[in-house]
């Protein structure tokens, strides 16, 4: 099976060596995005606004492989407080619909670039 690197300049690049996506037959597998700006690396203020931004950058991905937030089963969301949790689910169901995808939702010490949320996607192409 071929492995295809997802690559694009509306989300943040790699800060590492790994690619923002990869796609293996109908599935695209993202890296963790953060709320860094695509354009200027500055990083969102807020839960709200990094999770906003978060998903804005997950969805640039996900357009780059051929699909989008509505193809996506699976996430996992790493947040550095968890007393965090509501507004991100506030946030986070403005940009799924029903069936919402499967998720796992995991409280870290410390992410990238100190962001309060971080976030993979599992998708199948449409």
């Amino acid at each position: 099976m071929n492995n295809e690197q997802i690559k694009t300049d509306k989300a943040p690049a790699a800060i590492g060596p790994y690619s923002q996506a990869i796609k293996t037959g109908r599935f695209i597998y993202t890296s963790g995005q953060i709320a860094m700006e695509p354009e200027t690396g500055e990083i969102a203020r807020g839960i709200e606004a990094q999770t906003r931004r978060v998903l804005e950058n997950l969805s640039e991905v996900l357009n780059a492989a051929g699909a989008g937030l509505k193809d996506v089963v699976k996430t996992t969301v790493f947040i550095k407080d968890m007393n965090d949790f509501p507004i991100i689910n506030t946030v986070y169901a403005q940009y799924f619909a029903v069936p919402y995808p499967a998720r796992s939702c995991v409280e870290a010490a410390r992410l990238p670039k100190d962001v309060l949320v971080e976030i993979e996607a599992v998708a199948v192409c449409p």
